[in-house]
């Protein structure tokens, strides 16, 4: 095909239909060309109403005009948008370099758009249906747009790169006879990436995605009834927010946009505006976000996740700031968070599955808030029994040092006993009764009152017994005044002494009792002057 003349008319092999001749008019003057009849019910792209020739746009003149087009008229900007009309054959960009800026609004086209290894400025296909969308390795300086739009066979964005704003919210795409209904590995995208209210039947792949501002899916649904996974995006990199959360009144200044076109239509007041509808996150099939890096937050707020048993929600080795970890309970499923770091960890005791189907050796966090209710450390306890199937330390170390870290030194005590306890399950018989009397007597050093209180019980019967039998002095004239109180109090106290242990010699029986009274005097103190060496240091 030849170019076009300088004068700017179109070759005339070209046989120009109507239709197209008044969008290679409107091309360069730059203005809309809109084929609609203005009925919303035949205007649909999604119909099923034939659109005759009076709306019918070939794929080719489209494809001369972006790469080869007409020069403006004076005064003007050439540019290409098209509204209303049915695109045949295949609108191939592969490759090319187009200059102009295009968008189509409510088109129907019969055959896939092709953009890999494309360059463009801006890409907007808004409300259309389009039968798959391949751009890998595609190149944008400015948006590519995709709202609202129909793509039934997949959407291919592998390697592109996207110069500002990456937009798919209210679209549905499916899979078609493939496995990916979004194909977007390695896609890097300069500013946001919006995805709300989006409708998916298929994985949608980003692994390796790197979002220069925020990842929005509020309201979005991922259904992968085929596969095990719904979103598989491991090594991921948000520089701020990443949101799988409810699409409400809260976040509807996000999901509109500032920015034309609009990010959403989805009208969430009802009638007469007094009531805001909420549509929820939904993920049919597992997530996996492994070694994820979000600069500002990770936030997985009620969402509703439909696992089977061999199913993940996947959060291994991320780290973030923040995470936000809400969700409505799933029934079925893994949540694993094996080796992630987090600063602040803020959830709600409903949200963590139970039955050892939540996975969390060697998470770290700084801080744990409850978002909702009230989280306390019984119940931080009973999540890390659900997470540990076969005793492991690491969980309760990590929540005692959150607890000592917040001051809350009490609290970091009774989940260090809590593990002891735990570990005593994992002895043998004669390390589970010696575990039974340290637990009994002192909370394995815990419990510092605890030790005081056997240490008064033990000073009180041994006043008693000796009170009762006096034992002889070693030593006839040079004992000092018997008192069976200071005696049993010198058996008991280490180092300190009142000069009684030394000069009085029980026999038989009580001299056992008195080295008994000795060795518990050494354990007990030593767990009182703990006790007592941790609430100064605290003070």
């Amino acid at each position: 095909m030849s170019e076009p003349a300088d004068s700017g008319e179109p070759p005339p092999e070209l046989r120009l239909t109507t239709a197209e001749w008044g969008l290679w008019q409107a091309f360069r003057n730059g203005t809309q060309h809109d084929l609609r009849c203005g009925e919303p019910e035949l205007d649909d792209p999604n119909g099923d109403h034939p659109w005759g020739p009076e709306r019918t746009v070939r794929a080719r003149v489209i494809a001369l005009l972006l790469l080869h087009g007409p020069p403006p008229l004076l005064g003007r900007v050439a540019s290409l948008h098209l509204t209303g009309a049915l695109v045949t054959g295949c609108l191939d960009l592969a490759g090319g370099s187009v200059e102009p800026y295009f968008e189509l609004r409510s088109c129907r086209f019969e055959d896939e758009v092709r953009m890999p290894e494309a360059r463009v400025n801006t890409a907007r296909f808004v409300d259309c249906y389009l039968p798959r969308f391949d751009a890998a390795r595609l190149t944008t300086d400015g948006d590519l747009h995709l709202p609202r739009c129909s793509i039934p066979e997949g959407i291919k964005l592998t390697d592109a790169t996207i110069g500002t704003d990456l937009l798919l919210n209210e679209a549905t795409v499916g899979s078609g006879r493939r496995t990916r209904a979004i194909a977007a590995d390695g896609v890097h995208v300069s500013q946001e990436l919006q995805a709300s209210l989006l409708v998916t039947d298929g994985q949608v792949s980003l692994r390796g995605a790197a979002v220069g501002s925020s990842l929005h899916m509020f309201g979005s649904v991922l259904r992968n009834p085929r596969g095990r996974v719904a979103l598989y995006a491991p090594q991921m990199t948000v520089d701020q927010v990443a949101s799988f959360a409810d699409a409400g009144r809260t976040n509807a200044l996000q999901l509109y946009g500032a920015t034309p076109p609009t990010g959403t239509r989805y009208d969430f007041s009802t009638q007469g505006g007094t009531r805001w509808r909420t549509k929820h996150f939904e993920c049919t099939g597992g997530m996996v976000l492994d070694d994820g890096r979000f600069g500002s937050s990770l936030v997985i707020d009620n969402a509703r996740l439909e696992m089977q048993r061999d199913q993940e929600l996947s959060l291994r080795r991320i780290t973030t700031p923040e995470l936000t970890f809400t969700p409505q309970l799933p029934e079925r499923g893994l949540v694993v968070l094996s080796g992630a770091g987090v600063e602040k960890l803020m959830d709600r005791a409903s949200s963590w599955p139970q039955d050892h189907r939540l996975w969390m050796a060697g998470f770290t966090y700084a801080h744990a808030i409850p978002k909702e209710g009230h989280f306390n450390v019984r119940e931080r306890l009973q999540w890390i029994n659900a997470a540990t199937a076969e005793y492991a330390p690491e969980p309760y170390e990590q929540l005692a040092a959150m607890y000592r870290n917040s001051g809350e030194d009490t609290n970091a005590r009774i989940v260090l006993l809590a593990k002891q306890r735990r570990r005593r399950e994992t002895l043998p018989l004669p390390g589970k009764v010696w575990g039974v009397l340290q637990d009994w007597t002192v909370a394995y050093g815990y419990r510092p009152a605890q030790a005081a209180l056997w240490m008064a019980v033990l000073w009180l019967t041994g006043a008693l017994l000796f009170e009762a039998h006096r034992p002889a002095a070693l030593k006839d004239g040079e004992a000092p005044h018997w008192n069976a109180t200071l005696y049993a109090l010198d058996l008991l106290l280490p180092v300190i002494s009142f000069g009684q242990d030394t000069a009085w010699d029980p026999a038989g029986g009580y001299q056992w009792i008195a080295a008994v009274l000795v060795l518990a005097g050494w354990v007990l103190a030593t767990t009182v002057a703990a006790g007592a060496t941790r609430l100064l240091r605290r003070q």
